[in-house]
Order: structure tokens, then sequence, then C-alpha cells
């Protein structure tokens, strides 16, 4: 592990000074989530690092795994000022997806800190947020911080997987570790942006499109490749997914994208036309990917199964679907997916609910004080999700969410093509920014 010469004793240690040094242990720790329900998990070794790390300042910490062996999670509760209060959940996941080494430029499990950057899978995709969470809980132990109200810690298993044996398990089997819990932040939210003369912006995750994995069967009549053949269930299947893959689900102008593209205008000066949003998002260069995919539904084959030998013609093939819909279209998503892929399809699916909540509130003004102070002038604009997170499972117990990882980002670097991508990395001077940013709000919120 590199040495990042951090101090030895515990009176000159800072949440930003040892930040780096978490996130490069963390992803050290190799956490990889492939899917797979039958497959032991991975999350143990990483929760229990977390854990050791918390009772060494002295927090109690509740050790959880669900049913599945090996899916750790834990919990810490910090005592606030005002009972009262409802509790702030800070929530990140300590699975990642798989990473094949032989593409990258490090090995995607060593945590290297080189050219200003922390290497590896989860460097973005969380455990970089993890990091900056569990670095500042460690500091308000050690300094006697008492926030104005209750903190809950809480690091998750399986939200790669949709958060079954994590985040969705804990809500349906030991809500109590949230209790008074009603506000939340966790990922994918707080990162800067910069637009053309130097202005930068914050974006808060306000909202994020429900998930619907479907499996779609075709069934057909096997026999030898060589006769002919009017029922094949691969070709059935084709068709479907040529014209699932050929169809444009209908824009629709929701209220965080519509607040996020009147942001940029305001801050650009290109004024934003609400009749073609679609030009709006052209402007935003490689954001533009995340933006677009929020002005309708999508869904994206991801994976194909048919057949057994070349010449045998197999009576079932199968396909997945990644969808994702915008808030208040589950229903009309669903219906116009099965019109779309026609009568010969079967479907089954599980799905997990949009995210919503409002651009406002003392929680969202506490945000914009803590980026502010670090980052005079820079503004925090609300936008969608297009992706899902944990959130989805804790807006079951009535947690209003936002995404706030904080992270101030050199204006080159395309931070959106990171998440599950090669060579994921995150910057040493935004991890350092990010934790003082994460302290000021907490001691504020």
């Amino acid at each position: 592990m590199p040495d990042h010469g951090q101090p030895t004793h515990a009176a000159t240690v800072t949440a930003a000074g040892e930040v780096v040094t978490l996130a490069s242990e963390l992803i050290a720790i190799d956490t990889s989530n492939t899917g797979d329900p039958s497959a032991p998990g991975t999350e143990r070794a990483a929760a229990e690092y977390v854990a050791a790390k918390l009772a060494e300042v002295g927090y109690e910490t509740t050790y959880v795994e669900s049913g599945a062996r090996g899916r750790g999670n834990v919990v810490a509760r910090l005592a606030g000022a005002d009972p009262s209060r409802g509790a702030l959940l800070v929530h990140g996941h300590l699975d990642v997806v798989p990473a094949d080494a032989s593409e990258w430029s490090v090995h995607p499990f060593s945590g290297e800190v080189r050219d200003g950057y922390v290497w590896g899978r989860g460097a973005v995709d969380m455990k970089g947020m993890v990091a900056m969470a569990l670095a500042v809980a460690r500091q308000f132990k050690r300094d006697q911080v008492v926030p104005p109200r209750d903190l809950v810690f809480a690091f998750l298993s399986d939200e790669e997987a949709g958060g079954f044996y994590g985040a969705r398990w804990l809500v349906e089997n030991r809500p109590e570790l949230f209790e008074g819990a009603t506000e939340a932040i966790s990922e994918v939210g707080g990162f800067s942006v910069s637009f053309d003369g130097g202005t930068r912006a914050y974006l808060l995750e306000t909202a994020e499109k429900g998930v619907m994995w479907l499996r779609l069967k075709t069934v057909g009549t096997a026999g030898h490749g060589s006769m002919l053949h009017t029922d094949n269930a691969v070709a059935k299947l084709a068709a479907a997914v040529t014209r699932l893959e050929a169809h444009r689900f209908p824009l629709i102008l929701t209220d965080p994208v519509r607040e996020f593209l009147e942001g940029v205008a305001e801050l650009t000066g290109v004024p934003f036309d609400e009749n073609d949003p679609e030009a709006a998002v052209a402007r935003l260069g490689n954001l533009s990917r995340v933006i677009g995919a929020t002005l309708r539904d999508t869904a994206n084959v991801t994976m194909l199964e048919a057949g057994y030998k070349g010449n045998v013609v197999p009576s079932v093939a199968r396909a997945t679907v990644d969808g994702r819909m915008l808030p208040g279209r589950e229903k009309e998503f669903e219906a116009e997916l099965a019109e779309v892929l026609g009568p010969d399809v079967a479907l089954e699916w599980d799905s997990l609910p949009p995210v919503q909540t409002t651009f406002d509130g003392s929680l969202v003004d506490a945000m914009a004080l803590a980026i502010g102070a670090e980052d005079p002038g820079a503004r925090l604009l609300p936008y969608m999700l297009s992706a899902g997170t944990d959130a989805k499972s804790f807006q079951r117990l009535g947690i209003r969410h936002f995404g706030f990882a904080p992270l101030k980002l050199p204006p080159e670097l395309d931070f959106t093509a990171l998440f599950h991508g090669v060579d994921e990395r995150v910057p040493v001077e935004a991890l350092e920014f990010g934790t003082r940013v994460l302290d000021r709000f907490l001691r504020t919120c």
C-alpha cells in the first residue's frame, strides 16, 4: 500500500489529511459484485475495515449481514444537539462492479496514488465518498463534535445489484437502525462542472429515474438447422429487440431537468428554449450523455442467450433489458414496452421506483453554504440522475434524499465516463476538497 505520509499522532490527524489513505485502502479490498444472487458476497472485509476504523475512535457500530453470506453492512450513529430534529442519514455502498485488470493502466484493486489521482475500481463509485464520510465521522468523534442533529452513518452492500442484500434488506428487516431519519445524502451529486468563461456549478441530485430489469423470453419449435423453419424463437426475439432499439420514448421535461437547464442558461447567458430542450442538452459536452438520458425513458438490451449447437434451432431465446423510467411514468413505461415488444415476447422484471424531491429547504441551503465557503462564487444546481442508487430503498422509510458527494473537478476530466469505466480514478485534491465541504456541511446541517 502506498505511503501517503499520514501523521501518526492521533491529535494531529484531520479528516482531509487521512481521506486519501482511507480511499486507497478501501479500493485495495476487492468487493466486486457480479450480480449473481447465488454467489457469496464480497463486502465483509470492507465492512469489517470500516467498523474497525469507527470503533478505533469510539463509535459503537452495528455489523449486519443479510441472508446472503458475506454481504456486510455497518451502521453507526452520532448523537446530535437536538434529538427532536430528524436525523440525517449519510450512506454509501461498499461493493463495486467487476474490472478486467488487463484493460487498466494500473491494477484496478491497487488503490495506487499516482499523478495526483487515486486509481482503482470504486474511486468514484463510490469508495471515494465512503472514505470522505468515514474520515469526517472519525474526526467528529476525535474532536468530540456535537452536530446539530443525529447523524446516521451507513456503509452498505449490494448496491450495484439493486441493494436487495443491502439497503433494501435493512429497510425491510432492520428499520430501527434508521429510526428518526428524515433526510439523507449519498452518491452521484455534489461534483463540479465547468462552463465557458470558467463558471463552475455543483450538481445536486434531487431525482433519479426508476429501474426495471426485464427478462425477455420467446418460444418456438426446435429442429435441425438445415430444414425450413417458420417458428424460430431466435428470430422472434431478434425482431422484438430490433423494434425496441428503434423505438423512441416520448420526450418529457420534468421539473428537475427544467431547473437544471434554466440554471445553465442563467450561468452561460445562452437562452433555454423549453420547446427544444434537446438543443440545450447538446451544448453540455460530455455531460449531455447523463442529462440527455433524463429527457425520456430508455430501454437498452444488455444480454442475449439462445442455442447450444450450430446446427440446432433452439426452442427458447432470452434477452435482458435495462429499462429506466422517469418519475411518474412507471405504468406508461410498462405498457409501452409490452406494445413495442409484441405478443410473442414473455416479460418478467424486477423494478425499483424513481426518486424525486424539491430543490429547496434548510438542508439545501447548508449544502450551498458549505460549497461556497470552499469555492466562493460557485453555484448549486439540481439535476436528475439517469441511473439509480440506494435512495430507492430508503425512500420507503419516508426519507428525503439528495445526491451530495462533493468534488471539485478539473474542467478537462470527463468525470461521468469514469463510472463503471476503465481507469476509474479521482483527483487527490477533489477528495480533500470534498472532505472539507462535508465537514462544514455536517456541522451545520
